[in-house]
């Protein structure tokens, strides 16, 4: 068990917390503020338990310079918003610097600042000690609070950790009971969906749920190729050609385990990758030479849900088929209202599965969604995160 927030007396304590308050922008307005409302209620738990707080996140991929239209200045406007109170935006080009120093030396308990884009330095990906050291001596105590990150080794999601305590907020807590619980104690049978578009980038974590699972579902991007390893025609889809000897591993390994492995059975294949497309319900060994797979078709939207009713503890990551498309969308929609019924615990792995369900008015349907897609794939597939190994234990 890690420590969180709750174990610490933050009376004149001054946290330095870590969020992901990477959110997309539109012209410099927030288009989805969900990052955002995580993060709240480890934010308010704080304040109304006497620290006062420096947050800090990074936004997009400025690559070590100061980027004016990836600066975090919406995110404290926001902040401010839903707290209720002004969230002092303390920006410096170098991130940290004598006024972002005298500032959180200042701030009285129940108050809050962010400082900068913490990209705007290339020290952070690199995770340079001297960075962390500077980030650390905002504060006494380092909150751990953006899962999405947790798998990568920079300077304000680890580092830091080696010169002030860390401890959780509230959503890591979360995210490491349900992806945990998922892992090593699901409640069975446990159903895997793996979506997306390459087997490659998902080969660790199929391999690991092989033996964790009872169920293992392949939609998406990826199932074309386990078609082509299969030795059917795929026509235009998309094909992992790196991945092809995997996938043939893959089909294999399951059947060893005797693993409940299920692909499309029939595919919805247009002309074009573009929403008007002419297209088809095809059987997935007559996909036409001129035609791509974008969707899951009837048939297996049948045998798919079917087989997750079954299921009492279901991990989906990835969708299965092209969403963000309304005539291709379907699949993917039939398996997001499917677990929304279901009693059972259902965990969405982040990333295009989590945006998938909240485009469908589903997400509060769901037990959890992850807010890290990579971190949640790395910790699914039983990797230690970095981010979460310097968390204190308990």
């Amino acid at each position: 068990m890690k420590k969180t927030i709750k174990d610490v007396n933050w009376e004149g304590k001054r946290a330095v917390m870590r969020c992901d308050f990477n959110v997309p922008l539109k012209e410099g307005a927030i288009t989805d503020d969900t990052r955002i409302k995580a993060a709240l209620p480890s934010i308010e738990y704080l304040l109304e338990n006497g620290a006062s707080i420096v947050l800090m996140s990074h936004l997009g991929r400025p690559k070590g310079k100061a980027v004016p239209e990836m600066s975090l200045a919406p995110v404290a406007a926001r902040l401010s918003e839903y707290l209720g109170k002004e969230v002092k935006f303390v920006s410096s080009d170098v991130v940290v610097d004598d006024t972002v120093k005298a500032a959180a030396a200042e701030l009285k308990a129940g108050e809050v600042m962010l400082i900068e884009n913490v990209r705007y330095r290339s020290e952070e990906e690199k995770g340079d000690p001297e960075f962390a050291r500077e980030l650390a001596s905002l504060g006494d105590i380092f909150v751990q609070e953006a899962f999405g990150t947790s798998h990568r080794a920079h300077a304000s999601t680890t580092v830091i950790a080696e010169y002030i305590p860390a401890v959780s907020g509230f959503l890591i807590e979360k995210e490491l009971k349900f992806l945990g619980d998922a892992v090593n104690d699901p409640v069975r049978p446990f159903a895997a969906i793996m979506g997306g578009a390459k087997v490659k980038d998902k080969i660790a974590v199929i391999t690991s749920l092989l033996d964790k699972v009872d169920i293992l579902i392949i939609g998406g991007g990826m199932a074309y190729t386990f078609f082509k390893a299969q030795g059917y025609s795929i026509g235009k889809s998309l094909l992992d050609e790196e991945g092809l000897g995997l996938a043939g591993d893959i089909l294999k390994l399951a059947e060893e385990k005797g693993v409940n492995f299920l692909l499309p059975v029939d595919v919805v294949a247009a002309d074009e990758f573009a929403n008007d497309s002419p297209h088809d319900v095809y059987a997935v060994d007559s996909i036409p030479d001129n035609r791509m797979g974008l969707d899951i078709g009837p048939e297996t939207i049948k045998l798919f849900t079917s087989t997750l009713k079954e299921a009492k503890t279901v991990v989906w990551n990835g969708p299965v088929g092209v969403f963000e498309m309304e005539n291709f969308a379907v699949g993917t929609k039939a398996i997001a209202e499917c677990l929304a019924e279901l009693d059972a615990t259902t965990v969405i792995g982040g990333g295009d599965s989590a945006a998938a369900v909240a485009q469908f008015g589903l997400a509060d349907k769901m037990t959890h969604i992850s807010t890290g897609g990579g971190a949640s794939l790395e910790f699914l597939e039983g990797r230690e995160l970095p981010g979460i190994a310097v968390i204190e234990d308990k």
